[in-house]
């Protein structure tokens, strides 16, 4: 998942627990909302945490 896949993720879980104010029936919008949320913020954990292990691993010299 990239960065922007993440904060894409956030942006309509944050839109559909706050804005969305329509109903269905057997759904709860407020809850796939926060769902999406926190797939979006692990992913985007996720991704930070690897970028950063893949610069500290470019940054060290090559072992003979």
């Amino acid at each position: 998942m990239t960065l922007g896949v993440s904060l894409l993720l956030i942006a309509v879980g944050a839109i559909l627990k706050f804005a969305v104010t329509a109903t269905l029936a057997g759904v709860s919008i407020g809850t796939v909302g926060v769902i999406l949320m926190v797939v979006g913020l692990v992913g985007l954990v996720i991704t930070l945490g690897l970028q950063v292990a893949g610069g500290r691993a470019a940054d060290q010299p090559e072992q003979p």
